[in-house]
């Protein structure tokens, strides 16, 4: 039975690491910050070159394809801190379930992932005058299905992780880098070939960035029909990574890999 006591339970102890170091903090602001200074000030650049709008497409895209990337690294680094302290056997040594787990892990996923949005939205705001909050209700769908996306990425990520074991971990960081080319955060679909656009069609983000890119260039209008299919499938990758998660945590107990993640073996 899940009980909201355990889920918070699961983000408070990240919660108590961060207050018990403030430096683990800095990751969840400073990279965000980098990529929004680098990518607006490029580009205002190229802006003034054209008469384009390079920020809102450009630096637009970069902000929504990091959110995505915070909410996925929200839930892996909490499901590492377990990992790296070897103290995940110990929190399955309770009546914690498999569901209290997993939503405690999208907590702390929620709660870190927005505030690295809020960094992201204050410079980009104040430094390169680029505010989406002038798109109100309308860019609520898109965060949604971006949301989403991220958190099925993360446990996916943990999935592989207690699977294959801690040294997979490298595995997951560069997911993100290794799907953007294919949801075109930076270019239309169009310009893709025809085996990428096959994919794109298939991974949720790509929907939200062409209809970005509609809003924004105002040539044509958002395909509602194309979003909420995007929205339809990421729920449906939000449920079959819950499941792979519980078939992987099954399949670890019954081998006895579970048993790499105690503190007994550090030695």
């Amino acid at each position: 039975m899940m009980r909201a006591s355990r889920v918070a339970a699961v983000s408070l102890r990240y919660f108590y690491l961060v207050r018990g170091s403030p430096v683990r903090l800095l990751p969840m602001i400073a990279w965000v910050a980098i990529d929004i200074v680098l990518w607006g000030f490029i580009s205002r650049y190229l802006g003034g070159l054209t008469r384009f709008n390079f920020v809102a497409t450009l630096l637009g895209a970069v902000l929504l394809w990091d959110f995505l990337s915070r909410v996925m690294q929200g839930i892996t680094t909490a499901f590492f801190e377990d990992v790296w302290s070897r103290n995940f056997l110990n929190v399955f040594a309770t009546p914690m379930t498999i569901g209290d787990y997993l939503l405690g892990l999208v907590l702390t996923g929620i709660v870190t992932s927005f505030l690295g949005l809020a960094a992201m939205l204050v410079l980009a705001t104040s430094v390169f005058g680029l505010s989406f909050f002038a798109y109100g209700a309308a860019l609520a769908p898109f965060v949604f299905v971006l949301f989403i996306t991220g958190i099925s990425l993360g446990i996916v990520g943990t999935s592989i992780v207690l699977r294959f074991g801690p040294a997979s971990e490298w595995l997951i960081w560069p997911i993100p880098s290794l799907l953007s080319p294919f949801v075109g955060v930076f270019y239309p679909l169009a310009t893709l070939p025809a085996w990428m656009r096959a994919i794109a069609r298939l991974l949720p983000p790509s929907y939200v960035f062409e209809g970005m890119r509609a809003i924004v260039t105002g040539k044509q209008g958002v395909r509602w029909d194309q979003l909420a299919f995007g929205s339809g499938l990421s729920v449906i990758y939000l449920a079959a990574a819950c499941g792979l998660f519980a078939a992987v945590y099954r399949y670890a107990l019954k081998t006895g890999l579970i048993a790499r993640y105690s503190a007994e073996t550090a030695n």
